[in-house]
């Protein structure tokens, strides 16, 4: 059964998303009245069904029109691939500014969210800068979060609120994989007890 799921946003994602996107895939429409509450959930739909955009637009959302936005990373992506990382964080600059001309049209306060890219490559200066101003979204691999994690910077995921792991299946009966949960279980600890989303 389908539902109205563009009603779980603010009314410039809706009007971005329907502008430019039409209606909402399967996976879309079934996972955002859950996401947008900040259940968790196992998203599995084909490639090109909006896997992505069904993870991150519940995070963005939040973050756009949260008046009670917090210090430090909220939304953590964490990608196996350093390509896909990259890939990622340019899909995010479209939504982010549609629904910003949206907002602006339609008279909405709005925050526009920063975004980082942490990957092994990630010069020494954009690593300085990171640790004296977090951004609101970090885009990173499962090495470099567990270096972050056990650095000063792990400080700054204590804020975390959703974290998306992509392409689970092609980690979770590797080692990279069990490496991965207990880097999850450590930023579990991070949080002292306050829920965590998980999308994977």
């Amino acid at each position: 059964i389908m539902t109205d799921s563009l009603s779980n946003f603010a009314p410039p994602v809706a009007e971005w998303f329907r502008s430019e996107l039409g209606e909402p895939t399967p996976v879309q429409d079934c996972g955002w009245p859950k996401l947008s509450k900040g259940r968790s959930a196992l998203l599995l739909a084909p490639t090109g069904s909006g896997k992505t955009l069904a993870a991150f637009l519940a995070g963005l959302n939040r973050l756009m029109f949260d008046a009670e936005a917090s210090a430090g990373v909220r939304l953590l992506y964490i990608s196996p691939l350093k390509a896909l990382a990259v890939d990622v964080e340019r899909n995010l600059r479209l939504p982010l500014a549609g629904i910003r001309k949206a907002a602006t049209r339609l008279g909405v306060a709005f925050i526009v969210p920063s975004i980082a890219l942490r990957s092994g490559d990630t010069p020494a200066i954009e690593r300085a800068r990171f640790r004296r101003r977090p951004t609101d979204i970090l885009i990173t691999t499962p090495e470099s979060l567990y270096l972050l994690l056990t650095s000063d910077a792990s400080r700054h995921l204590a804020s975390v609120e959703t974290v998306i792991v992509d392409e689970i299946h092609s980690m979770q009966s590797t080692k990279r994989g069990a490496h991965l949960t207990l880097s999850l279980e450590r930023l579990e600890l991070l949080r002292k007890g306050k829920p965590l989303q998980h999308i994977k």
